[in-house]
């Protein structure tokens, strides 16, 4: 009888395999040219020139889009298993998925209305 880790085991040392062949075959065969703008940081779709420092920060509305859907992104993930034990949890189960909705919609609808959603 075999150890039920075993294809745990497996499992990971075949993604440490995949990962570090992954990072030898781009080390060997990705680009090695190195310039001014390819070592400067890349942000927002905007392009690292000269002319682009004197014109200060970074727009920052990119970031808070992007913050705002992995809040409710990650939020949305607690209804999955709601929703596969919604027999079993009962009027408990319906009344706290209802208050945790509601508070979900409560930040939503304030980010909605000052504008955060549109992009």
């Amino acid at each position: 009888m075999t150890n039920p880790y075993v294809p745990l085991l497996i499992m990971g040392a075949a993604a440490l395999v995949l990962a570090l062949a992954g990072l030898g075959v781009s080390a060997i065969l990705g680009p090695t040219k190195h310039n001014l703008f390819k070592e400067q940081n890349y942000e927002c779709g905007i392009d690292p020139g000269p002319q682009h420092i004197e014109e200060g920060r970074f727009p920052v509305r990119y970031y808070l889009v992007a913050m705002t859907f992995i809040i409710f992104d990650i939020e949305v993930v607690f209804m999955y298993p709601w929703a596969v034990s919604f027999d079993r949890l009962g009027a408990f189960g319906l009344v706290a998925m209802l208050t945790f909705i509601a508070l979900i919609t409560v930040p939503y609808v304030y980010e909605w209305r000052r504008g955060g959603l549109d992009y």
